[in-house]
């Protein structure tokens, strides 16, 4: 009992003390905060990437692709193992692209992209695609076909050129010679539509005050829906490649939030891809979705020795992506090692403050000892004082990091509006918040290693009170 007490008058008394429980606090708050941040972008990240991706894609190592996608895909069903577990399958084709398009003062914008031919009847329904395009959102099904006005506007430009040129042909012609024969009547002709990636097709500019929605930018598009563009490819037909281009018209954008896709896809029809590449019934991936997702490992161990060989590689989403993944990992694991040192800095205080209660209190500890207090009594002493530091730091700590992470984004608007200087500027991340995730198991886990660094710190004192003698406590009193 007396060790309690005497824990409990050493915390209120020692204003040394409450130095140390501000570091813990700091410190645990600190980590709560960064951890649920990076959590947060990491989360999202990986949201994002799954919806663009599928569950497991089969795709080929080089830009020829391989033929018979179908045949594949027929015999990914009809495996007895497999088949139960594919939710969906799709085929597609990926390739480097030079884009060209006008802006709306005149000037032509020539970049390259990454040209994506899709199955808009199976390509909605794997890894969510329908939801990052921003016109056919909430859709059942997604299309290239362009909107009525549009397609009544191509056709009339299209009759008014063959007019004028028919006109032209007649205003050249020798009076002298009998007029020419009619041509033959020509089907007008709508060029494809195309999706295009929306940082393609915008950029954000800042307001000069927040409004009503909250944001302080505004999206300015130089492509609208219903704008020629013009893209040029290679032929993957034949012994030499050749460059092919044709004319697409924007249909719709597609918003991931992920600047990588966002700048750099656009997609338009595989089987008008493969026409125009002279790739008929060829494909460079197929993208698979699975009921569950546990079983993607063993479902890619599986393909892989359906499909070997060198020129096809079968891979889940996270392996992938798996340098970006494990880039984010192992930067937050060392951010928790800096950030753990913050912590270390209060267990330092404790030892310093612990050090000097040992000698200030020498006098008390050969009184406790003289009347019976054994070794291990004063050794959980001034451990259980250790303790009692960490705790009450750790749960202060605990309360200030989540409620500044719960309130982040109003503490962000707030410092902003302060200082007039953006802390999460969403034209830079593409976010429009902060993102966070609160996860407990690493509240706990935080915690947890605050006090243990509190106890730790504390056992050199403990130790040196508990090996003090009480004769030489007491000589000089």
């Amino acid at each position: 009992m007396y060790k309690a007490l005497l824990c409990w008058r050493y915390l209120k008394t020692r204003y040394l003390a409450m130095a140390c429980i501000i570091s813990v606090m700091l410190g645990v708050a600190t980590l709560i905060v960064v951890n649920s941040v990076m959590n947060g972008f990491s989360t999202k990240l990986r949201e994002k990437l799954h919806t663009v991706l599928s569950d497991i894609v089969i795709e080929s190592t080089g830009m020829e692709g391989f033929a018979d996608p179908a045949g594949k895909m027929d015999m990914i069903r009809d495996d007895p193992f497999l088949g139960p577990k594919v939710a969906g399958m799709t085929a597609s084709m990926e390739v480097f692209a030079i884009l060209q398009f006008y802006y709306p003062s005149g000037d032509r914008a020539t970049r390259p992209v990454r040209m994506i031919g899709i199955d808009e009847q199976t390509r909605g329904d794997i890894g969510g695609f329908k939801k990052h395009l921003i016109l056919q959102k909430g859709k059942d099904t997604i299309s290239f076909e362009p909107p009525p006005h549009v397609r009544d506007f191509f056709e009339r430009q299209e009759r008014q050129l063959i007019e004028k040129q028919a006109r032209d042909a007649l205003e050249t012609a020798d009076p002298n010679l009998p007029p020419p024969p009619a041509p033959p009547p020509s089907r007008v002709k709508v060029p494809c539509g195309a999706f295009v990636g929306n940082l393609i097709a915008s950029y954000r500019m800042k307001r000069p005050t927040v409004g009503d929605d909250g944001k302080d930018y505004d999206e300015q598009y130089v492509l609208e829906q219903g704008h020629p563009i013009f893209l040029t490819t290679l032929s993957g037909g034949g012994d030499r490649m050749d460059p092919r281009n044709d004319r697409f018209i924007v249909v719709d954008f597609f918003k991931s939030e992920m600047s990588e896709y966002d700048s750099n896809y656009v997609y338009v029809p595989l089987s008008y891809l493969q026409k125009l590449r002279s790739m008929e019934d060829r494909v460079t991936s197929i993208q698979i979705k699975l009921h569950s997702y546990q079983d993607a490992d063993v479902v890619a161990e599986r393909l892989q020795r359906m499909f070997p060989g060198p020129l096809l590689r079968v891979s889940t989403w996270e392996q992938k992506q798996g340098p970006l993944l494990e880039a984010i990992k192992i930067e937050k694991g060392i951010l928790n090692v800096l950030l753990f040192l913050i912590i270390a800095v209060a267990g330092f205080g404790i030892l310093a403050i612990f050090s000097m209660i040992v000698t200030e209190k020498t006098r008390d500890i050969g009184i406790l000892k003289a009347l019976g207090a054994g070794n291990s009594g004063i050794l959980k002493i001034f451990l259980g004082y250790g303790l009692s530091l960490g705790i009450v730091g750790a749960v202060f700590g605990t309360g200030l990091g989540i409620t500044i992470t719960v309130y982040l984004n109003e503490i962000s608007d707030w410092l902003a509006a302060r200082t007039g200087q953006k802390i999460f500027d969403p034209i830079v991340y593409y976010f429009d918040k902060i993102p966070t995730d609160l996860q407990p198991s690493m509240v706990a886990l935080v915690n947890v290693g605050a006090v243990l660094i509190a106890v730790m710190f504390s056992v050199l004192p403990a130790l040196r009170a508990a090996r003090l003698h009480p004769v030489r406590a007491l000589r000089y009193e």
